[in-house]
């Protein structure tokens, strides 16, 4: 009887043991998904008020730090070539975990002698949050990068 009562505890502990071992790997599971971050979809769009194949830099995913960002920034900001104008916009959609330090759209009429009047446009889940005017170029962010060439225009909302 005793060795009856002995095995019966032990298999209740083995039972309870493995039921402590799997509930704490779901926790560590259900842990390690709470700490991803939550991806926003952000959206940029560029237009002009006359025609012309806009230089157009974009911030396509985050750092992982500001020092890798300088170290190479072009590493995260895609460049693309795309004729806007009346009618005519280029829009692309990215998800980002932190768009308040990282979205960010820069386009310009590079060395054309036109002034096409570029303007850009930064939502962040469907709301947006800053626009951008300028002569030759227009940039979009909510985080200051550095000081707009004169008569260029950035607005955060």
């Amino acid at each position: 009887m005793v060795n009856g009562v002995r095995r019966c505890l032990a298999r209740s502990l083995v039972g309870m043991g493995m039921t402590l071992l799997v509930a704490t790997a779901g926790g560590a599971i259900a842990l390690a998904r709470a700490d991803e971050p939550v991806l926003h979809h952000v959206t940029y769009t560029v237009t002009a008020e006359r025609p012309v194949n806009a230089d157009i830099y974009f911030r396509d995913t985050d750092p992982p730090s500001w020092a890798e960002y300088s170290h190479n920034p072009y590493q995260f900001s895609p460049k693309v070539e795309a004729d806007v104008g009346p009618g005519i916009r280029w829009t692309h959609h990215v998800m980002l975990a932190a768009p308040d330090h990282w979205a960010m759209v820069s386009a310009t009429s590079g060395l054309s002698p036109a002034t096409p009047h570029v303007h850009c446009e930064l939502a962040v889940d469907g709301a947006v949050v800053a626009t951008g005017n300028g002569a030759k170029g227009a940039l979009c962010s909510l985080r200051h990068w550095w000081a707009c060439a004169p008569g260029a225009e950035v607005n955060a909302h």
